[in-house]
């Protein structure tokens, strides 16, 4: 777990966790606190979610609202926070394939070990709402190119998305993923498929390409496939986005209800932490032995 005195992760770790015999299962993270207990409860990575950083600093939907420059600092805040590397959210680079320029070495410099692009016009959409369109495929490539030059670190990786699924359909979304790999994408990834044939063509047509990125977005459009499956079907990467974030959303909810009810939390109280072990999960032990050292 990430201390005041630890060393960033090397992003090397990601190569060799994404080469493993089964997929690296990375649930979102939303702040710097779900991020720790993602890495508390024994994840190898933290997938920064777009979807759940929009919700938590505007409460807001996912729709383009959030600037390249605020998604950094909540990916460098979360970096800080945990060891294990963090998957950033990087929507479609902000702008031009110049601004991907910025973001590509914005997010590098942040500390982050991958960042994902995608193919979407600028403002986007979550994947999994309706309404999506797609910039032209040369525009893509020449974001793709420069995501890949941008980088000072070889071991940053590079994630393609493309949702032309819902715009083209899925002949379409391969042949661009197939480009993105070309134009020096490291792993691709086909967002929002919506039936299981759908993704065992996509998984059987560019699994032998590069690393495959799997989708399971809770309650999103893309059928709830198992673990087991996603390993036959040889995915490289599974995130699960929002969880996280549903959550706390239905835990405070539960707890907010319970106040309005009775006038005090009390009732809630045996379901929630006890007030040292929050303190200890966020790391107290840690700041006191160092205000020992330090005196």
């Amino acid at each position: 777990m990430s201390g005041l005195l630890s060393a960033p992760s090397p992003r090397s770790r990601l190569r060799d966790l994404l080469s493993g015999p089964g997929p690296l299962v990375a649930p979102g993270a939303y702040d710097a606190l779900s991020a720790r207990l993602v890495e508390q409860a024994g994840f190898d990575a933290v997938y920064m979610t777009g979807f759940g950083t929009t919700a938590g600093l505007l409460g807001r939907p996912d729709v383009g609202l959030l600037t390249g420059t605020e998604m950094a600092d909540n990916a460098r805040r979360i970096v800080a926070a945990v060891d294990v590397p963090v998957i950033a959210d990087g929507d479609t680079g902000y702008g031009n394939a110049i601004n991907v320029l910025r973001t590509v070495q914005t997010y590098e410099q942040a500390g982050v070990a991958a960042i994902q692009l995608e193919d979407q016009v600028t403002p986007k959409k979550c994947g999994h709402m309706r309404g999506k369109e797609i910039v032209p495929l040369p525009e893509m490539l020449g974001k793709i190119r420069a995501a890949a030059e941008a980088r000072r670190d070889p071991e940053f990786l590079i994630i393609a998305r493309t949702d032309a699924v819902a715009v083209e359909g899925v002949d379409a979304a391969i042949a661009r993923a197939k480009a993105f790999r070309e134009a020096g994408a490291d792993l691709l990834f086909v967002e929002a498929p919506t039936a299981e044939a759908d993704i065992e063509r996509i998984a059987g047509e560019l699994a032998g390409v590069a690393p495959l990125v799997f989708n399971w977005a809770e309650g999103g459009k893309t059928p709830p496939l198992s673990l087991e499956r996603m390993i036959e079907l040889g995915f490289a990467l599974v995130i699960y986005p929002i969880g996280t974030l549903l959550a706390a959303t239905a835990g405070i909810r539960s707890l907010l209800e319970t106040l309005r009810k009775d006038g005090t939390p009390q009732a809630a109280l045996p379901g929630l932490p006890a007030f040292d072990e929050f303190t200890s999960l966020v790391g107290l032990p840690e700041v006191q032995e160092l205000e020992q050292r330090y005196r």
